[in-house]
């Protein structure tokens, strides 16, 4: 039968069940996003998905903007996330901490979505940028490599928060 399910049949965990829940060991840092809408967005799919931590830096919109609350229905309370200034500082802490970075855009040597292997790492964080300008050289630079969504029509990238969502969802049964 094809009724939607009600609240009590889809089984959330209550937010104190889904903080102290076992999360996926990958992370997302938002560089330099100028849509507050998108980072609630990604604060859903962050949610949804259960990763570990969404890390918000430069000019990058912090709860509790309105515009982040009002996409994020409730998940600034439940996911993990911090602000840092720096996401090449940030970038170069997490790598020294033990945690593979790597920035979500078109480089030369970049690696197809669909290839990327998480097979070696104990924790992962993608860095998404600027929904004009993409993620930072300087960023690309202090990552341990590129991941990119492979394209077939005529637009050369997605919406950030489209992009950090596909990208989850892909990585979210490799670990």
């Amino acid at each position: 039968m094809r009724t939607k399910k009600t609240m009590a049949e889809l089984r959330r965990p209550t937010m104190t069940e889904f903080k102290s829940a076992d999360k996926i060991p990958l992370s997302l840092v938002l560089d330099d996003i100028r849509s507050a809408n998108n980072v609630g967005s990604i604060f859903r799919t962050a949610d949804c998905f259960a990763i570990t931590h969404v890390y918000l830096c430069g000019i990058t919109a912090q709860p509790p903007h309105r515009d982040i609350l009002k996409t994020a229905l409730g998940a600034t309370e439940c996911v993990s996330w911090s602000y840092h200034e720096d996401a090449v500082a940030l970038t170069r802490e997490l790598s020294e901490g033990g945690t593979a970075v790597f920035a979500l855009e078109q480089t030369h040597d970049s690696v197809p979505l669909r290839g990327f292997s998480v097979d070696g790492y104990k924790a992962v964080a993608v860095v998404v940028g600027n929904e004009v300008n993409g993620v930072n050289q300087a960023v690309i630079d202090a990552c341990d490599g590129a991941i990119e969504i492979e394209q077939f029509g005529t637009k050369h990238s997605l919406n950030v928060a489209v992009a950090a969502a596909l990208v989850v969802f892909e990585l979210r049964g490799r670990f």
